[in-house]
């Protein structure tokens, strides 16, 4: 798959099949989407075009609203996608300037001379240009003129889309692990790189790798512990992962940390990414660090019995 970071950066392509949205989760409502879009491509000859957006656009359009969490990075995304076996990935940036375009110079300026639309599938409501004015009438209405065909999306498919993509993000909120991973198709995961902590797991003699995330948008599920499977440079391993305030030892910041099960390694600086598999139990505050340790020891017994119920697929 081929990534461009700005539509100007794309050389229009012979029968591009195009597809517009954000895709956030790559999910299995998307992925019926994709194989659809894959599909018209090999009937007709064509390469397949994702165009998607980052910042999101409600970031820009709406600065001072945080509470935006996206189930993917736009790395993350990339990943997935070319998994699915894209040809062609446009990550535009969205600015105010590029909203207040007109709807027929958005289908004109960019889906037809820039990228070389042949077929454009889409949803009925989805909507573009200056005030969101622009929908699928307006493609309807105009693709006589510029020479491409309007596949429409049919409604039930999109609101399995939004419907899923809402319970995925309340979900992982909720610590439902197993109604996220179901309704993505994959177990979810977070990527971030291994920074040094204050060693207290090391102390407790459950020594943990803590991640920085960057991306500030990033949806991470409640607070507690989990099963997870820990992706170091190439190799899977069992981990035990903890979300939280540390409240045992009155810690102020929220720690993301794993305990990796037979791992030693120095991975300082390294990027590590770990997929949830299941939920384990809540964040507690216990009356004494040796409490602590005993729960740690029944939890690493607990991700363990997990571990085999979910099968060979998860050894390291």
């Amino acid at each position: 798959m081929k990534i461009y970071h700005h539509i100007n950066d794309f050389t229009r392509v012979e029968n591009a099949v195009v597809t517009i949205g954000t895709f956030d989760g790559v999910h299995i409502g998307h992925r019926k989407i994709i194989a659809h879009i894959k599909d018209l491509a090999k009937r007709t000859g064509g390469e397949t075009v994702i165009l998607t957006f980052f910042p999101h656009p409600r970031m820009i359009l709406h600065p001072e609203d945080e509470s935006l969490k996206l189930i993917n990075t736009i790395n993350e995304k990339a990943e997935l996608l070319e998994q699915l076996g894209i040809d062609h990935l446009i990550i535009t940036p969205f600015s105010r300037d590029f909203s207040n375009q007109t709807a027929e110079e958005y289908i004109r300026d960019i889906l037809v001379n820039q990228i070389g639309t042949k077929t454009i599938v889409i949803g009925y409501d989805h909507r573009f240009g200056k005030d969101r004015q622009g929908g699928l009438q307006d493609l309807l209405r105009l693709s006589p003129r510029y020479g491409f065909e309007v596949v429409e999306i049919p409604e039930q498919d999109i609101n399995d889309v939004a419907i899923s993509s809402t319970r995925i993000r309340t979900a992982l909120l909720e610590n439902d692990i197993h109604i996220a991973n179901e309704c993505l198709g994959y177990p979810f995961f977070i990527t971030g790189k291994v920074i040094k902590g204050d060693q207290l797991g090391r102390q407790l003699g459950y020594p943990t790798a803590n991640l920085l995330i960057e991306e500030s948008y990033k949806l991470i599920p409640d607070d507690g512990i989990f099963a997870v499977r820990v992706n170091v440079n190439g190799r899977q391993y069992k981990g035990m992962a903890y979300i939280g305030h540390r409240p045992t030892v009155n810690g102020m910041s929220r720690n993301i940390e794993v305990n990796i099960f037979d791992f030693s390694d120095d991975i300082y600086n390294q990027q590590l990414r770990m997929e949830f598999l299941h939920f384990v139990r809540s964040d507690i505050k216990f009356a004494s660090l040796d409490e602590l340790v005993v729960q740690l020891g029944k939890d690493r017994e607990d991700v363990l019995a997990l571990m085999v119920i979910d099968g060979p697929q998860f050894d390291a």
